[in-house]
């Protein structure tokens, strides 16, 4: 858990925001690309070729899991669960 902490804080990490367009909209974490939940599995190429390690968050940590579950499915290894967005957002202080 430090090292994934350490990886956020330090900005090496890919920040995947799996929530909705209109959640992402109203906050998230800063640099956070926004792939909602719906669309992960019709875009497991494009996230695999996305630097490593992967951190995916939403709201609560439910539907992070479940992208996270989804990815690693497909062969991603290098994927955490980063929880909710104020989990998130802790990590850096904010």
């Amino acid at each position: 858990m430090e090292n994934l902490i350490n990886t956020i804080k330090n900005k090496t990490a890919t920040i995947i925001d799996v929530r909705s367009p209109m959640e992402f909209e109203s906050e998230h974490f800063p640099g956070a690309q926004n792939i909602p939940l719906e669309e992960v599995a019709f875009k497991v190429s494009e996230i695999s070729a996305m630097p490593k390690p992967i951190v995916v968050y939403c709201r609560s940590g439910n539907r992070s899991g479940m992208a996270k579950t989804l990815l690693n499915q497909q062969g991603l290894t290098e994927v955490y669960n980063g929880g909710g967005l104020y989990d998130m957002l802790n990590v850096i202080g904010k």
